[in-house]
């Protein structure tokens, strides 16, 4: 019975060695900055993405580019003159600009809308908090459909205050991620500072950065060109091309109209802490905004026990999409601005998570 008893533990034992052993052996093996390189330009060429993804590991950041951004007149991702559309990824930003204007003390995060919006439907009981949540309850369809009209920045914002009027209201307090809102916190930034959101833009962002690659659409000058965004597809690269429409742009002014590079968008993380845009201690409040229901805070979602930061963003009906995915002191992870697609969101982020998973083990998450 004891010679039994001893062969039950010792198997017991060698099990779990076994288990600690088999979970080394799939664990990602940890990349140098060259073998991140290569491994990315062999994953993008596999799935056929075209772009520029920024690999940040152990706070060095790398830019890796593949294919063209621009076929017809052959400008190749990562050139200089090339801008993509930030997206949704440029929500973050929007509200950093009003968390400097709460650090301020122009209003608060539960000060109520109407205090700017008095012919907005359920203004009273909106805050600026549930705005930056998403849980106002405001509820806009087709905010990324080409309606015809190429808005000035307060056209768009007029336009999006009779829109939200007709449409039902989806309650407040319930996460509901809607354009809307944050086109309104651009409207607050407007009304607050006595200037255009793209002026406070310039002023609150590119400027104290020093971003070369970062305008909102309208000011883009001529030196620089948007990226055309393409499918893989029929076995071929850059097929059915299609640019973002300028009225589409028009419409979303703090929730689509900038334009950017992954890199300069790198800076801008590192500026969400190091005091030139927030300090650790606003980006904090930044992220844990009392109107939160779920992860999302300020333009993005928070993950793994805080230590984690992601943001997806794409653009109308174009093909463009960008990820986002790094730690929360910017030491580690991706930037991700891909305008050749093939197959859905969950396969891009797919592809980053390879990335991911060679920069820093057992750190972050599939999507």
């Amino acid at each position: 019975m004891k010679t039994l008893k001893k062969f039950g533990i010792a198997f017991i034992l060698f099990c779990s060695s076994c288990l600690v052993m088999s979970s080394h052996a799939v664990q990602a093996k940890s990349y140098s900055n060259h073998q991140l390189r290569q491994y990315t330009l062999k994953l993008m060429k596999k799935n056929h993405l075209r772009g520029s993804i920024e690999i940040v590991k152990n706070g060095q950041a790398q830019r890796v580019s593949l294919g063209y951004g621009y076929y017809s007149k052959k400008t190749k991702n990562g050139n200089s003159k090339l801008l993509y559309p930030v997206g949704s990824l440029q929500k973050m930003i929007t509200a950093a600009m009003i968390t400097q204007l709460i650090y301020q003390k122009k209003f608060s995060q539960n000060t109520k809308i109407s205090r700017w919006y008095p012919k907005l439907r359920y203004a009273k009981q909106i805050t600026v908090g549930q705005l930056m949540t998403h849980t106002s309850g405001i509820n806009v369809g087709g905010t990324e459909t080409n309606h015809g009209i190429n808005f000035s920045e307060n056209g768009a914002i007029n336009w999006m205050i009779t829109r939200a009027n007709s449409q039902a209201n989806t309650g407040r307090g319930r996460f509901n991620y809607n354009n809307a809102n944050y086109v309104l916190l651009a409207g607050i930034i407007r009304k607050v500072t006595g200037e255009s959101y793209a002026a406070n833009v310039k002023k609150r962002i590119i400027r104290p950065l020093k971003l070369k690659q970062t305008y909102i659409y309208q000011q883009i000058p001529r030196s620089k060109t948007d990226a055309i965004s393409y499918l893989y597809q029929g076995g071929k690269n850059y097929r059915n091309s299609i640019y973002a429409n300028r009225n589409v742009v028009s419409q979303l002014p703090g929730a689509g109209n900038l334009f950017s590079a992954a890199s300069d968008y790198f800076k801008i993380q590192r500026g969400m802490i190091n005091g030139k845009i927030l300090t650790k201690k606003q980006f904090n409040y930044l992220s844990h905004l009392n109107a939160k229901v779920n992860t999302y805070s300020g333009g993005f979602y928070l993950k793994k026990n805080h230590t984690l930061k992601l943001a997806y963003g794409n653009f109308g009906d174009t093909h463009f999409c960008n990820w986002m995915q790094l730690t929360t002191d910017n030491q580690n992870g991706i930037v991700m601005f891909i305008n050749q697609t093939y197959g859905g969101k969950n396969r891009l982020k797919s592809v980053g998570y390879d990335i991911l998973k060679h920069i820093k083990a057992d750190t972050f998450i599939k999507r």
